[in-house]
């Protein structure tokens, strides 16, 4: 066996726009359909959905068969939760709130197995190396590993460029809801100060020659994210389609 190529890194590297769908019911039964719907990623969220490592499991199996790459939110900013989602078997992880580049140095050298980090040598036991059947996991996993970091504050907005060049984090992803309400805007990410901002944040991480990422369930902005250079571009979640959906549906019949 060798360690799988993570297809989604390659494929942002290169340029080519990547939609996905975020996953927070928990569900492997959701992360299966989604992952069959032709989506190119599917994010299962452990910041604010209800997915400890145990629930996780599942669903990057469910998403392994259909194909379609895994990306996972993690909590928070911890070297340990980093750790834990790579030794799962998950490539590419997202990070949130890294509002300095010293975060994202620390979040960089997690991802890394030594002497390029300080991920720790558990790889025999994990399922990201086959439970031991990657004889040289350790010395392959690195080139496949792809780091994204949420820049959703107005401190991160100020060390935008030092974030994006962080060596090893391979994108920014701009969170809007939470940087609306850090400016001092909640729950308005349209507001014209938070789309500046935005747009600074897209901008500064696309010169640095980083993916540059955001959600918005609006599909009339889709084509405009992607003129301004967003290439991992979130265009929906689990739980929102389907209550719109239910919702939907009875409205018509009750």
């Amino acid at each position: 066996m060798q360690v799988p190529v993570n297809k989604l890194k390659t494929a942002l590297q290169s340029g080519q726009i990547q939609h996905g769908i975020w996953l927070t019911s928990g569900s492997p039964v959701l992360a299966e359909i989604a992952g069959n719907a032709g989506f190119d990623w599917c994010l299962i969220d452990g910041e604010h959905g209800p997915n400890t490592i145990p629930e996780m499991l599942p669903q990057l199996q469910a998403l392994a068969i259909s194909g379609t790459q895994a990306v996972v939110r993690i909590a928070s900013a911890e070297v340990w939760m980093v750790k834990q989602v790579l030794d799962l078997g998950c490539q590419t992880v997202l990070v949130p709130m890294v509002d300095d580049a010293a975060t994202a140095q620390e979040m960089a050298h997690a991802m890394r197995y030594p002497p390029d980090g300080n991920r720790g040598m558990g790889a025999v036991l994990a399922r990201a190396a086959g439970f031991g059947s990657i004889a040289d996991y350790a010395h392959t996993a690195n080139g496949q590993t792809c780091l994204l970091v949420q820049a959703e504050s107005a401190k991160a907005v100020e060390n935008i460029d030092a974030i994006a060049i962080t060596e090893v984090v391979e994108g920014v992803f701009v969170g809007p809801a939470d940087l609306s309400a850090d400016m001092g805007y909640p729950g308005q990410p349209d507001h014209p100060e938070v789309e500046k901002a935005i747009d600074h944040l897209i901008a500064r991480t696309v010169a640095a020659g980083k993916i540059a990422g955001i959600i918005t369930f609006d599909d009339t902005r889709f084509q405009e994210y992607a003129d301004k250079g967003v290439t991992f571009l979130g265009v929906g979640g689990d739980l929102a389609i389907l209550n719109g959906a239910l919702r939907g549906l009875a409205g018509r019949v009750c």
